[in-house]
């Protein structure tokens, strides 16, 4: 099968989007040698984050022909000319949104779709990007021919935000980075500690700093944790909430204890989480809830927030508290900390759940979700044709 990927986020994007089209463009190449990948973007930069995609033997990337749309509006609707002169069986966009044009393409088309946090907490969003989204994001949804949804939670927003038929929606869930299955030595651990002048006993929230990120509720609950407990918060500040924390922060005393860190990469987000105490997410909403998964996969306790779907992503291996509630979001914590909960079974669990989430079943299920798509998309198409010939 020859598969078209939008590349855009995969090429440039080092977090969310970025890590979940580069986990399932190598998950494909890799567990399918026998298709052809070709990944549509913009511009290319190499860089070590398109190392493992530039090595597969069936992958090649497509940039604008040096004729026509370049760029953004190359990418919004340009597209379908170069996957009708490459003969490409079917086209994913992974992120969000397909072209406006896709349908020109005259060929199947899957669409994955991470949420719909726009519609669920507008006031995140300006205006003019929240008509945006939703514009671009609901036409796709209405033209693609499946939606891949990274959990229920997100199918069902889907559904209901777009008046898209469930049954056109596969949910098919994301995993994380292999770097955080794996072991590392408490020298390594150590040598990331003096690196980053990290505290030695702290807890770990990573993810945008932004109000949805909630970051808010942990640095209340902190006030409420020994002394000796820090809180490392890791992620770029957007909408200026990282002074509305600091102001929080200084009001609790507890601000020299907050450290921010932004812009890691390579082994560095899964040894900050080895090395935590426990991880905390308590985010308002979410489509996955991708550091719930890291932590559980490192094998570290987690404290997450109810409301969405991060009960999907974490199973037993973590402890759920309301959003609003730094009461029990403190309570949470101690109680992982002063051994009042059973952490070793904590862990275990999350560990065990960890295991659905792997990269090859994630390959899995989207190569399945392809060959439904194909099959019926010319199946009916071979209906459609012989019902005209009448």
């Amino acid at each position: 099968m020859k598969i078209g990927y939008d590349a855009k986020r995969a090429v440039f994007n080092n977090t969310g989007l970025g890590n979940y089209s580069r986990l399932v463009i190598e998950g494909i190449a890799s567990e399918n040698p026998e298709d052809s990948l070709l990944l549509y973007t913009p511009r290319f930069q190499s860089h070590p984050r398109t190392a493992c995609m530039e090595k597969l033997a069936n992958v090649e990337f497509r940039l604008p022909p040096p004729q026509g749309f370049k760029g953004s509006m190359w990418r919004t609707f340009g597209i379908p000319n170069n996957l009708r002169a490459d003969g490409v069986d079917i086209y994913h966009g992974l992120s969000n949104e397909l072209p406006l044009n896709i349908m020109s393409a005259g060929i199947p088309t899957v669409l994955t779709m991470h949420d719909v946090i726009y519609r669920k907490l507008p006031h995140d969003y300006t205006l003019a990007d929240r008509i945006l989204d939703d514009f671009k994001y609901g036409r796709s949804c209405r033209a693609a021919t499946h939606i891949i949804a990274v959990s229920e939670c997100t199918r069902k927003d889907v559904a209901e935000a777009y008046g898209i038929d469930p049954d056109k929606i596969s949910v098919v869930y994301q995993g994380c980075a292999e770097s955080f299955r794996k072991e590392f030595s408490p020298a390594e651990i150590d040598a990331l500690r003096q690196r980053l002048n990290l505290p030695h006993r702290y807890i770990l929230q990573v993810g945008t700093i932004e109000p949805r990120k909630n970051l808010e509720l942990t640095v209340r609950a902190l006030a409420s944790l020994p002394e000796g407990t820090d809180l490392v918060a890791v992620g770029r500040d957007r909408l200026g909430y990282r002074r509305k924390v600091e102001r929080i922060a200084e009001e609790a005393g507890v601000r020299n204890r907050i450290h921010f860190f932004e812009g890691l990469e390579g082994d560095d987000i899964p040894l900050l989480n080895r090395g935590a105490e426990i991880i905390a997410y308590p985010s308002r909403y979410e489509g996955f809830g991708i550091p719930v998964l890291e932590g559980i996969t490192c094998g570290r306790p987690v404290v997450a927030a109810t409301g969405s779907c991060l009960e999907e992503a974490g199973g037993g291996g973590a402890i759920y508290v309301s959003p609003d509630s730094p009461r029990e979001m403190a309570n949470a914590l101690n109680a992982i900390i002063h051994g009042e909960t059973d952490v070793e079974s904590m862990i275990r669990r999350g560990k065990e759940h960890s295991q659905k989430f792997n990269i090859s079943d994630v390959a899995s299920g989207v190569r399945s979700v392809y060959d439904k798509v194909v099959d019926k998309f010319f199946s009916d198409l071979g209906k459609k044709q012989v019902r005209n010939c009448k």
